[in-house]
């Protein structure tokens, strides 16, 4: 089974390796083996992270009100990310 398949947009996942290890993100996007995260502080959704598949730890946490935005084109605001990921962890 396709690794990318078990992740999707506006999910949280958890970072398990370099410098932002233990600390969450939203994925905001998915390339092959690439998931573009970020926190809404210090990862911007301007310069996502790019960090591949195995070096996450993922959640059954989805914020379906991201994810929407996110499939349909509109912006997000860095703050949504940010309520979105308090709220979840």
């Amino acid at each position: 089974m396709d690794k990318a398949m078990e992740f999707e947009c506006g999910q949280i996942v958890f970072s398990k390796c370099g410098r932002d290890k233990g600390l969450p993100f939203m994925i905001i996007k998915i390339e092959g083996e690439y998931l573009y995260l970020c926190d809404g502080s210090l990862r911007k959704i301007e310069k996502p992270k790019k960090k591949k598949i195995k070096h996450v730890q993922r959640t059954k946490c989805v914020d379906s009100e991201i994810a929407k935005s996110l499939k349909e084109g509109k912006a997000i605001l860095d703050s949504d990310i940010r309520k979105s990921i308090a709220a979840m962890s």
